[in-house]
């Protein structure tokens, strides 16, 4: 437990407690979250980076990190123009103290992390699920490794890109959990 705050039960479970943070502040934070905070959870900050278009910040963390980015996330980024320098892998108890930034979106992208204890953030922040396969965990050449990666890649691009299609300011709090869960799944609508 962090100092003085207080733990959820798991990350996958909402409140329906209002959110502290003015809806109409023009930059909505959206933490990613996954064990290791090497692979799923930086690719999907760093996409977020680059299409939220100054609308939001991006953030990922893991509740057991890894230390490092994963080579072929970095990679894969790197060939595809994303700025890398300042990605690193990174516990969410950094994100979880009171000092930290309100988040208005906490997103788990591994299903671990997802049944995890985590922390209350701060902001009351909508929560969703969004489990993919871990392309750290693939065995093989690093043909398939790469090709996981990609996979994974196109997948959390996809749903991004939908999530900043949405119309956040019409949207209130039940609209936004029921969009991010949509956004969820597989097969996710579009937005």
């Amino acid at each position: 437990m962090l100092a003085g705050r207080p733990w959820s039960a798991t990350c996958s479970v909402t409140t329906a407690q209002a959110v502290t943070r003015k809806m109409s502040d023009p930059i909505l934070n959206v933490l990613f979250l996954c064990t290791g905070n090497s692979a799923r959870s930086i690719l999907a900050e760093a996409i977020l980076e680059r299409i939220g278009q100054g609308r939001f910040k991006a953030f990922s963390a893991g509740s057991h990190p890894a230390g490092e980015v994963n080579p072929h996330a970095i990679k894969l980024l790197q060939r595809l123009n994303y700025p890398t320098a300042g990605l690193r892998s990174k516990s969410w108890d950094e994100l979880a103290d009171d000092d930290a930034p309100p988040m208005d979106f906490v997103i788990t992208v591994c299903d671990s992390a997802a049944g995890e204890a985590c922390p209350l953030w701060p902001g009351q922040p909508v929560i969703a699920h969004w489990g993919l396969p871990d392309p750290a965990a693939v065995q093989g050449s690093d043909t398939e490794k790469s090709l996981a990666f990609a996979d994974v890649y196109r997948e959390l691009n996809t749903r991004l890109e939908r999530f900043v299609s949405l119309p956040m300011d019409s949207l209130d709090r039940m609209a936004r959990q029921r969009r991010m869960d949509e956004l969820g799944t597989r097969q996710a609508r579009p937005a």
